[in-house]
């Protein structure tokens, strides 16, 4: 139906709403029997649509119904929603309403729409203030890509804190990424362009295997809980150790790569460029972490004597309670804390500490 074009859409002052100024438009005749009638002047507010705009994502060319019931179920419900908290109010409450009311028509077959909300945080100015022109504390992101690139910029509002904290600007934070990310570059390109000499085809061994796994562990746990500030730590301890390397096999370089892609996706898809792939380092498959390479071969344990804990010692990961107590029992502030004393009783809670009593 094609709304009228209207000279004069102010509040009618009564109960009417401003459409039924369009007399002319609002007498008319029943498509159905052919009589005369009034068109509905009561229109829905603009709110409606994008109520439930992602019911339409899911079948957005259907002609007859909202969704179809098939797609609907299998779509259905919204994993995970990131909004701003004012969001809550403005939309998701009314998105909650409108789609309970399709739940109680039978249009669609969940009561929620959505499992999951994070409200993000706000990047508040170096004052610590909301920015705003009036305190001049408001940081241009254009300016700032213009002097470190995007990915510096992505890389510092990950690393600020967790995603639901509200945290300040830092212009030496940013400059602090983006000395990161020329380290992640030096780690595969010379000073003069080429590859670096220490790049090696050849198979991971043991250390280097464990060590990409692991990374490839951390980064897709904290992924999956938007926890991406303590993602890019697992970045930087791996560079810290992989600079340590004497030689860097090109399939462990590419699986870092692959999984810087997502937090700093220019430098990644150079590098992978660089690295003799083809075709884009988003397209590439995700690295899958092998449980294998990801359990640490030591554990820290905590040992404590008459309930208090007195030393932490290293023991392999695989070792049985016998062979930690009798670690524990030989440690150097151990011995001197019993003074000679038989141990009544040790305890040995695996993977976690030994207690003493005596």
């Amino acid at each position: 139906l094609e709304l009228p074009e209207m000279s004069d859409f102010k509040p009618s002052g009564n109960a009417e709403p401003p459409l039924a100024k369009a007399t002319a438009w609002v007498e008319t005749a029943c498509p159905a029997c052919g009589g005369t009638g009034r068109r509905e002047t009561n229109t829905m507010p603009q709110w409606a649509g994008s109520c439930w705009y992602y019911l339409r994502y899911i079948d957005p060319r259907n002609q007859t119904a909202i969704v179809d019931p098939a797609l609907e179920r299998y779509w259905m419900n919204v994993d995970l929603y990131v909004g701003g908290a004012e969001h809550a109010v403005l939309h998701l409450l009314y998105a909650r309403f409108w789609h309970k009311v399709l739940y109680d028509l039978g249009v669609v077959s969940t009561d929620e729409p959505f499992r999951r909300l994070v409200n993000q945080g706000i990047i508040l100015g170096e004052d610590g203030q909301k920015m705003s022109k009036s305190r001049g504390n408001v940081v241009n992101p254009d300016t700032v890509i213009e002097e470190v690139g995007a990915d510096s910029l992505r890389l510092f509002e990950m690393f600020m804190g967790p995603l639901e904290q509200s945290k300040a600007w830092s212009t030496k934070g940013v400059l602090g990424l983006h000395r990161f990310l020329g380290r992640v570059w030096r780690l595969v390109v010379s000073e003069d362009g080429s590859l670096r000499t220490d790049l090696v085809d050849r198979e991971m061994n043991e250390t280097e295997l464990r060590l990409i796994h692991m990374l490839a562990d951390r980064v897709t746990r904290d992924l999956d809980r938007m926890a991406f500030n303590t993602a890019l730590s697992g970045f930087m301890i791996f560079l810290n150790e992989a600079a340590k390397l004497p030689e860097k096999p090109r399939g462990m370089l590419e699986w870092m790569v692959r999984l810087l892609s997502p937090f700093a996706p220019h430098i990644a898809e150079e590098l992978w460029e660089r690295l003799g792939q083809s075709g884009f380092v988003a397209h590439a498959a995700w690295p899958e972490a092998d449980p294998r390479w990801t359990r640490s071969e030591e554990i820290e344990v905590a040992v404590q004597v008459q309930g208090r804990i007195r030393a932490r010692i290293r023991v392999p990961a695989e070792a049985d309670a016998a062979e930690v107590e009798r670690l524990a029992l030989s440690r150097e502030e151990i011995v001197s804390e019993l003074a000679g004393r038989t141990p009544r009783r040790v305890i040995v809670v695996p993977g976690r500490l030994v207690n003493i009593v005596v």
